[in-house]
């Protein structure tokens, strides 16, 4: 009889921990759910993804439920291992119970299971949820006390009993989700999704045309002179002026042109006549702002101005659709003419290319926070209108100026070069020779 009582004693034992190792492993297991894809579930009507979301709405109410059943069931397995080690080794036996016990639970019922629910939620947590759902309908009352007797003293030492919404992410913690998730995303998709994070950092003054490469139509010109930079133009829309850049009259679609030509005698009037009214932007704007406002505005250029009103460039939806899906182009030589590779691995870049183009099109990181030229970049750090062939070294670049005219760098010869020892990672100049 007190060996079938003791082997009894035994499977009991067994099935506590192994209820033990349950509370633990559905506790990890639970609150390791990614809650995005667990809504994603959800809006898929998957039964355990429903069932889980339910029971993390209240997940005060699902903690006290896990933790009293594994409070009891460990306090049980304790006292059964007392009785059966006392029966065992007489008195003795309670502190071997103690250290076996500890070393069980600690071992089959804590780590090993917290360990495979940490790794594998869904597999642990969707089943759990099931006979926690039971679990907390029946010690609901119990919960329900010890909720309310652990918020009292959470209130006293003076803590927020309600929690606020943590699930709601910044930007740059959405930037951290999608550069972990590299493994399951193609990498242009998640470049696009950076680069579309990256949109409210810019803004159109970054990306524009600058004003002196900006190809328009002067309505001081004569007809014939007009036509015929019609006719050679390759852009689709082109800005109208009046003698001066800063007299934005209208902008002009290629389309229309035709029906200017169609006429006997084209004129200035009917040339005026199939242009629309410019749309101007503050430098400022911030790209994900124009984007919008090109969409209710239902336009595709804009003329980009200063505080004063003066015209600093154009700004097009095609500039703002390459910020997030890069270039249209697939090499080096389409993607910017002014950008030339030489054969030592230098490159020859006229003075007005953006530094964004360079940074894009070499995967280079030169600063962009300050100027938005490679000649503006240069002037700045030398403080002055430099000479040709003088050498520049920056932390991770050399530039050497090839061409200076009308007091600006038309032509630099840039080369990446590995930082020495003395380099600061600050950008400023040190000239070489």
């Amino acid at each position: 009889m007190n060996e079938s009582s003791l082997s009894f004693l035994f499977f009991f034992l067994v099935l506590l921990i192994l209820a033990s190792a349950y509370f633990s492993s559905s506790e990890t297991a639970m609150m390791s759910l990614n809650r995005y894809k667990l809504r994603h579930l959800v809006k898929h009507k998957h039964h355990g993804a429903m069932r889980a979301a339910r029971l993390l709405e209240n997940p005060d109410r699902l903690i006290g439920v896990i933790l009293i059943g594994n409070n009891f069931v460990n306090i049980m397995a304790s006292s059964l291992a007392t009785i059966i080690a006392i029966r065992l080794w007489g008195d003795s036996g309670i502190f071997v119970s103690t250290i076996l016990l500890t070393a069980v639970i600690l071992i089959f019922a804590e780590v090993t299971p917290k360990t495979i629910a940490a790794l594998h939620p869904e597999l642990i947590a969707y089943p759990s949820s099931l006979l926690l759902i039971w679990l907390q309908k029946i010690f609901h009352p119990l919960v329900w006390l010890v909720g309310t007797v652990s918020n009292f003293l959470v209130k006293l030492l003076g803590f927020e009993v309600s929690p606020g919404n943590n699930h709601h992410l910044s930007t740059e913690e959405l930037r951290t989700v999608v550069d972990e998730s590299s493994a399951s995303m193609p990498l242009q998709r998640q470049n696009m999704l950076l680069n579309v994070l990256d949109l409210e950092k810019v803004t159109v003054n970054d990306i524009m045309v600058p004003r002196n490469e900006v190809v328009g139509i002067d309505l001081d010109d004569d007809i014939e002179e007009i036509i015929e930079s019609l006719m050679n133009s390759s852009h689709t829309r082109i800005p109208v002026y009046n003698k001066d850049l800063n007299n934005v009259v209208g902008i002009l679609h290629m389309r229309n042109i035709t029906r200017l030509m169609k006429t006997e005698e084209p004129n200035k009037a009917e040339l005026m006549q199939l242009t629309r009214d410019a749309y101007f932007v503050p430098e400022s704007t911030p790209l994900t702002t124009q984007l919008v406002n090109f969409q209710k505005q239902k336009r595709r250029i804009a003329i980009v101005v200063d505080e004063y009103g003066d015209v600093k460039g154009i700004v097009t939806l095609e500039d703002i659709l390459e910020e997030i899906v890069g270039n249209f182009t697939t090499n080096l030589s389409e993607e910017t003419s002014d950008i030339h590779p030489q054969p030592d691995g230098s490159f020859l870049i006229d003075g007005s290319t953006s530094i964004r183009d360079i940074n894009r099109a070499l995967d280079w990181d030169l600063p962009i926070d300050g100027p938005k030229t490679i000649n503006g970049l240069l002037t700045e750090l030398l403080e002055s209108i430099p000479d040709n062939n003088v050498g520049i070294r920056l932390p991770f670049h050399c530039a050497e100026i090839i061409h200076v005219k009308d007091n600006m760098i038309k032509t630099v010869r840039m080369w990446a070069h590995e930082p020495e020892e003395d380099d600061s990672s600050e950008i400023q100049a040190n000239l070489f020779d």
